[in-house]
C-alpha cells in the first residue's frame, strides 16, 4: 500500500522538497505550490502528499490520516502528540530557549516566582517544574518576545533560530531547553503495518540527510 505523508507549511516546505528529492520521490508537482492549503496529491510513485499547518501535523499522524509526517521538534515537544519519532531530518534548525532582559534573573529571584510568557506553554510548564522553579506561564498566540519586552512577563521560552529577534526585544539567552529540527514521524499503527515500505523511505532519507 502507498505512503500517506504530511508535509509541513512554511519554512520546512521548499527544504522538505528538496529532501524527499534526494531520497527519489517524484514530487516536483509539489514544487509551484510554496506550501500553499492543496488537496492531497499523489505522486507518480503512489505517495500521496498533504500539505497542513505545522501544527496540524501530529494530529494527522495520530489519528492516521497520514502514515508519516515531517513536523519540527518544538511541535512534538508542546503537543506530546502519540506519534514514532523515526529520523531528525536537520533541516530549519532552531533551539527552543528560556530568554529574559538582564537583571530579570535577580529581580525573580526577590519574588520568588517568575511569569514567562510563551507560544509553548505545555513544554515551558514541563521545563520549569522538572528544575523545580516556580513560572506562572502566560500563553500568547505569537511573538512571545513582545511580552517580555513590554512587562508583561520577566522572560519568554521562544523557539530561536539567530536571535535576532531576542536581542532586538532587549532579552538574553539563559537555558536552551531542546535542540529543534524538521523530524520524521510515524504513525503506531502505520509501523508496524507498513514497515517495509517506512523503512525503506527512512534509509533512503537517512542517506540523503547524511550526504546533504
Amino acid at each position: 500500500m502507498s505512503l500517506r505523508v504530511a508535509l509541513s507549511r512554511g519554512a520546512g516546505w521548499a527544504p522538505s522538497l528538496d529532501l524527499l528529492a534526494a531520497a527519489g520521490l517524484p514530487v516536483e508537482p509539489l514544487r509551484g505550490a510554496h506550501g500553499r492549503p492543496l488537496p492531497p496529491c499523489t505522486l507518480d510513485d503512489g505517495t500521496t502528499v498533504m500539505t497542513v499547518r505545522p501544527r496540524d501535523v501530529p494530529l494527522y499522524v495520530e489519528s492516521g490520516v497520514a502514515d508519516l509526517g515531517v513536523v519540527g521538534k518544538d511541535v512534538l515537544l508542546e503537543q506530546g502528540r502519540d506519534v514514532c519519532e523515526l529520523l531528525d531530518l536537520r533541516l530549519v534548525p532552531g533551539r527552543l530557549m528560556f530568554a529574559a532582559a538582564r537583571g530579570a534573573e535577580a529581580r525573580t529571584r526577590r519574588l520568588g516566582r517568575m511569569r514567562v510568557a510563551t507560544e509553548y506553554p505545555r513544554a515551558a510548564q514541563r521545563y520549569f517544574e522538572r528544575s523545580g522553579r516556580q513560572a506562572e506561564i502566560v500563553p500568547v498566540y505569537e511573538s512571545a518576545e513582545m511580552g517580555a519586552a513590554t512587562g508583561l512577563a520577566d522572560g519568554v521560552v521562544s523557539l530561536v533560530r539567530s536571535g535576532a529577534t531576542l536581542r532586538a526585544s532587549g532579552l538574553v539567552e539563559r537555558e536552551e531547553i531542546a535542540r529543534c529540527s524538521l523530524r520524521l514521524v510515524a504513525n503506531r499503527a502505520a509501523r508496524a503495518l507498513r514497515g517495509d515500505g517506512i523503512d525503506a523511505l527512512v534509509e533512503r532519507l537517512r542517506a540523503a540527510v547524511e550526504a546533504s
